[in-house]
């Protein structure tokens, strides 16, 4: 049996920037984004009856990988060249849709299992590459790279989408009373709802061809460039600032990315010691990320 566990992510700044879109365009893009305590955990085992059996929010049980319905594991699958005899099976701690990468934690996951189950050990480079394949190039969905590399490399990275297509991952280091203070004043509130990212990030596309809605991009790349800088100097403080900059920036990019309910949610946590914040994800649903000057578990 194999089991592995992958992580969900944060993203502070630079989002929508990973869109090939935008750095073919503007040169480069870039994210920071965090790894967190929650998990996707997908299980690999010998299926007796040589067939293959999923288990997820449904159940199949199919004769050969052509036959299956999930669109990731069917093509992960193919990836790896395994075609029968197994039983498969995900768990995560957060339901899908929330914002968190979800959906990419589940195919590194999954790549990392199979090849696991294969006697293999593959880096996280490949890993975080080939789920971008599989779901940006094979599956045509309207996403970008950082959440791939996001959980695929786990800890605090900048990361970087240059327009040759390569991505550069850059760990942010911070001491153990850095680390312990940012976990501290950072607070993920769900909000409810559930949503398919890919109408958002679509329109964000589209919108690629307005010259003010691109140079508001650039700027969330500037913001990710000053991030990584503000905790390079382990500046903590200077998170909740940055943070609200950027989602103003990112609510300018598309319809549906916010709405009067996630203001009005957002503005009250401000009232009540919030330094600044985002909706994480593409946008409409799942969780609010604040930071406050001092401890906010109560907001």
């Amino acid at each position: 049996m194999i089991i592995t566990r992958t992580p969900f992510r944060v993203s502070f700044a630079g989002g929508g920037s990973d869109l090939k879109e935008f750095y073919s365009k503007n040169g480069y893009g870039a994210v920071v984004s965090a790894a967190i305590n929650k998990y996707m955990y997908i299980v690999i085992h010998p299926y007796f009856h040589d067939k293959i059996r999923l288990k997820y929010s449904k159940t199949e049980d199919v004769e050969n990988v052509d036959e299956i319905q999930h669109p990731i594991v069917r093509e992960c699958l193919r990836k790896v060249k395994l075609e029968k005899g197994v039983e498969i099976a995900s768990f995560a701690d957060v339901p899908a849709g929330t914002g968190l990468g979800s959906s990419s934690a589940f195919t590194v996951g999954l790549l990392n299992a199979l090849y696991a189950y294969k006697g293999k050990v593959v880096p996280k480079e490949r890993l975080a590459a080939e789920a971008c394949e599989i779901e940006i190039d094979i599956l045509k969905e309207p996403i970008g790279k950082q959440d791939q590399y996001a959980v695929a490399y786990g800890n605090i990275n900048y990361i970087k989408f240059n327009k040759d297509e390569t991505v550069d991952v850059s760990p942010i280091l911070l001491t153990e009373q850095a680390r312990e203070k940012l976990e501290d004043r950072l607070c993920l509130y769900y909000i409810g709802g559930k949503r398919k990212a890919g109408d958002i990030l679509n329109e964000q596309k589209r919108n690629m061809l307005d010259e003010e809605k691109f140079q508001n991009l650039r700027k969330m790349v500037m913001l990710a460039d000053e991030l990584r800088a503000v905790l390079n100097k382990e500046n903590i403080d200077s998170l909740g600032g940055l943070l609200h900059k950027g989602w103003l920036y990112k609510k300018e990019l598309a319809r549906g990315i916010s709405n009067e309910d996630i203001d009005a949610l957002y503005d009250k946590a401000v009232e009540h010691g919030a330094s600044g914040g985002k909706l994480l994800g593409a946008g409409g649903a799942g969780f609010l990320l604040f930071y406050c000057r001092r401890a906010c578990r109560r907001i």
